[in-house]
């Protein structure tokens, strides 16, 4: 099972559905996948058909070539050295993780390489992450003059503070191991191991249900903004409602009869 296609294509993002597992590789390997304008609008309009289409349950997101993703093009960003196109770019960074998180399917960052700036930032929004035991990450803006604001966001929610805040004011580059303890990514393998590893996840997820996984996505991120307290209220009536659909009863059914159970679908 491999992300990346075997034929060249100028397509600047790919998409391959493949049982209910949407691959989408960012494709520009000469410019190490590099996060321009028309790369996060490409983006961000797949995301929003992946989210609409049911039969789409993963979603690993590759990059194609040498690097998973490293960062933003700084040379666009130089030719558009005026704020509004700044505040066009960040703001459209923000919306494509931000729908990552609101999307319904669970989203598997596959890293095979390096990993820096907006392109760890990527890593940071996306569910669940697998990264080759070779792979870096870093948030090395601040090696430029730019401190790594907006990856800041989903780096300080995935790490403690004091890692994360490390990483931002040196640059420094920590390793796909060092990654793993940090909570960034969520497991390491060599590289003719990645693609299995990352099927035998999606599969994991592919046999539950659909509308629990969903539930339970948008639960996740929406409570971990709350207090203990309302977190609790918010949780509670949330399995409440999940007992209540038709998933949760078959699986229960299915459980004490010793079956495997047939789910409807989200």
């Amino acid at each position: 099972m491999s992300a990346v296609p075997e034929t060249p294509t100028d397509e600047i993002l790919l998409r391959r559905d493949d049982g209910g597992i949407c691959h989408l590789t960012l494709n520009r390997p000469n410019q190490f996948n590099a996060l321009s304008l028309e790369m996060l609008e490409t983006l961000l309009a797949e995301l929003d058909r992946v989210a609409a289409d049911p039969d789409q349950r993963v979603v690993v997101l590759g990059g194609a070539g040498k690097a998973f993703c490293a960062g933003h093009d700084l040379k666009e960003m130089r030719a558009n050295h005026v704020k509004a196109f700044q505040q066009q770019l960040f703001k459209l960074c923000s919306k494509v993780m931000m729908r990552i998180v609101s999307m319904p399917q669970p989203v598997i960052a596959r890293i095979h390489g390096i990993a820096t700036a907006a392109g760890c930032q990527l890593v940071s929004m996306c569910d669940l992450a697998v990264a080759v035991d070779s792979a870096r990450f870093a948030v090395s803006g601040i090696n430029v003059g730019l401190f790594c604001s907006t990856p800041s966001v989903g780096l300080a929610r995935n790490m403690g503070r004091k890692q994360a805040f490390e990483m931002l004011v040196t640059g420094d580059f920590i390793d796909a191991d060092e990654a793993r303890a940090r909570g960034l990514v969520n497991r390491v393998v060599p590289i003719d191991a990645l693609d299995d590893e990352i099927g035998r996840l999606a599969q994991s997820i592919l046999a539950k249900s659909p509308k629990a996984i969903a539930m339970g996505k948008e639960m996740f991120y929406r409570q971990l903004e709350m207090g203990l307290d309302a977190a609790y209220q918010y949780a509670g009536e949330v399995m409440a409602c999940n007992m209540m659909i038709e998933d949760a009863a078959e699986g229960i059914d299915a459980f004490m009869a010793k079956r495997k159970p047939t789910w409807r679908g989200r």
